[in-house]
């Protein structure tokens, strides 16, 4: 066996190692830079002869920071370039063998990240599981979610004979085009067009709820995966103010002319600059998915509440400390005071009482436990129920309500901990990634996961369980499981569906006195989760990995 496939644009030779062959940097689409900035993804370029699909390729411009760095799995920073539509394919076979696929997308703010990560490698994954794995990168930041009536082009040709209409959304459209190609070119790597599972983690997350809600990728996946990502949106009105901001921001005028004429490296740096200081910082993420009544024509939420996504499996939850992970860089946090607690708690409720209402319960529910109430430590998990928990289970629950008979809502929780820096990171954000992936064996990941022997047979069980929903829509593992609220109990094997009254979770880690690694729970932590559900109103999006 050669090792090449027949693609849109031409021939490719992939490498095989240890079991499984690997494709990477494959054109999905066609450069975004010049005048196609801004535009919906268009066809890849064809080339001549074999592409050697041997190394990554570029990455979307970024300000990949030093955590960004570290998670990447170490090494030297990536080649970057609007050229960055490419993906990456692992596969046991380049035979018949109608696979599973799972279609990766990475997190990273909507402003940073890439599908060749070393958390994200495909390899071990697919080979344990005999699953065809794809990463893919997307347009971010600026270049990827920048929205405004200026942009707008109707009419543009783009995906299957359609035209385009919308506004922003540019990353999610390169979404979209990736499983279009997954579609149309899978089986020659392996894997069944007829069963593919989209999964993503924070920002990733996000794109996978958005996705449940956009019409033209209906049919292009038949599972769904949402990973620390609950829906967060703008709407284009807002996307519109702020496209003007950053326009004045950068010193040009808010035209299509003027914004295509600024260097990609300006708008990053513009991008870097105003998250960073006083403009939006407070405001949340910069950069979101847009509800424009083209490609998304409304919020996830609602879309998946009036069905949109009946017919899809989901599998959705969080990591226990998610909020941890921005903590610890940042100063301002490491050194809150109580009284700085409840100013940061009265912005997402709406009153002093409520704000009062909420902390307390987190706080006696803390030292129930005899866990940490300093006040970093109560930030950290009343945010991480502000901003991943409710929308997470609300999300959870709109898709139950609405889906067809045997689809089912499975919901988990990771609570094993990081090593990394004396422990402080508890279990939290992206921590889940590697255990996934099956990644532990390298070193860098190490240092952030863990590598016991308890680490290596959660991961085990965590690739099994997601490539098991992968292939049949129902997530199983070795499960020992659960009676009342917050306690483990006995159970089969195949995760409980999602019950808003109960809420059934499988929990990935250790559990307050139950032994094993993987439990079920019935409300686990509910008393925070209940306390904030019941204070905050529609959720802000928050600046979050």
């Amino acid at each position: 066996m050669d090792g090449v496939v027949e693609v849109r644009g031409g021939r490719v030779r992939g490498v095989e190692r240890g079991g499984a062959w690997s494709f990477s940097g494959i054109p999905y689409a066609a450069s975004p830079a010049g005048e196609r900035r801004w535009r919906p993804p268009a066809p890849p370029e064809p080339w001549a002869g074999v592409r050697e699909c041997d190394r990554f390729g570029p990455v979307a411009p970024q300000a990949m920071g030093f955590m960004d760095q570290a998670l990447s799995g170490g090494g030297e920073p990536p080649e970057s370039s609007e050229d960055c539509l490419n993906l990456n394919v692992w596969t046991p076979g380049l035979d018949s063998g109608h696979r599973p696929v799972m279609v990766w997308i990475h997190g990273g703010s909507f402003m940073t990240g890439t599908g060749s990560s070393g958390l994200y490698r495909g390899g071990e994954l697919a080979r344990s599981e005999d699953v065809v794995v794809v990463t893919i990168n997307y347009r971010l930041g600026l270049l990827g979610f920048l929205a405004h009536p200026v942009l707008d082009d109707p009419g543009q040709p783009w995906l299957d004979g359609r035209e385009w209409a919308g506004s922003g959304n540019w990353g999610l459209a390169d979404q979209v085009a990736a499983l279009t190609w997954v579609r149309d070119h899978i089986e020659g790597f392996g894997g069944d067009p007829g069963n593919v599972t989209v999964f993503g983690e924070s920002a990733g997350g996000m794109s996978v709820s958005a996705l449940l809600a956009v019409p033209v990728a209906a049919g292009l996946f038949h599972r769904a995966v949402v990973e620390s990502g609950p829906p967060f949106t703008c709407s284009l009105e807002a996307a519109a103010d702020r496209a003007e901001r950053l326009a004045d921001h950068l010193g040009v005028a808010c035209t299509r002319e003027a914004l295509v004429s600024v260097p990609a490296e300006r708008l990053v740096a513009a991008g870097a600059d105003y998250t960073d200081g006083d403009g939006g910082s407070d405001a949340g993420l910069l950069m979101t998915p847009v509800v424009d009544g083209g490609l998304l024509p409304l919020p996830p939420e609602v879309a998946v509440a009036g069905g949109s996504a009946s017919s899809i499996p989901l599998l959705i939850g969080t990591n226990r400390d998610e909020s941890a992970f921005f903590v610890l860089g940042s100063p301002k946090l490491m050194s809150l005071t109580m009284d700085g607690l409840r100013h940061w708690v009265r912005r997402v409720t709406p009153d002093d009482e409520a704000a009062h209402r909420a902390v307390s319960a987190v706080l006696a529910a803390r030292a129930e436990r005899g866990e940490s109430t300093a006040p970093r430590d109560l930030w950290s998990a009343i945010s991480t129920e502000v901003v991943f928990r409710v929308g997470t289970a609300r999300f959870a629950s709109a898709h139950a309500a609405a889906a067809d008979p045997g689809i089912g809502t499975f919901a988990y929780l990771f609570t094993w901990e990081s090593p990394a820096f004396e422990g402080v990171l508890g279990s939290c954000h992206a921590l889940e990634i590697p255990f996934v992936f099956g990644t532990l064996k390298n070193p860098v990941v190490q240092a952030f996961s863990g590598g016991s022997d308890d680490a290596f047979t959660l991961s085990a069980q965590m690739g099994r369980a997601w490539a098991s929903f992968a292939r049949s829509g129902v997530p199983e593992c070795g499960l020992p499981g659960a009676g009342a609220a917050g306690a483990a109990g006995a159970a089969g094997g195949t995760w409980e569906t999602w019950d808003p009254e109960v809420r059934p979770t499988t929990v990935l880690g250790p559990w307050p006195g139950a032994t094993g690694i993987v439990h079920r729970v019935d409300d686990p932590r509910g008393v925070e989760l209940a306390a904030v559900d019941a204070v905050v109103g529609p959720l802000p999006g928050h600046r979050v990995g």
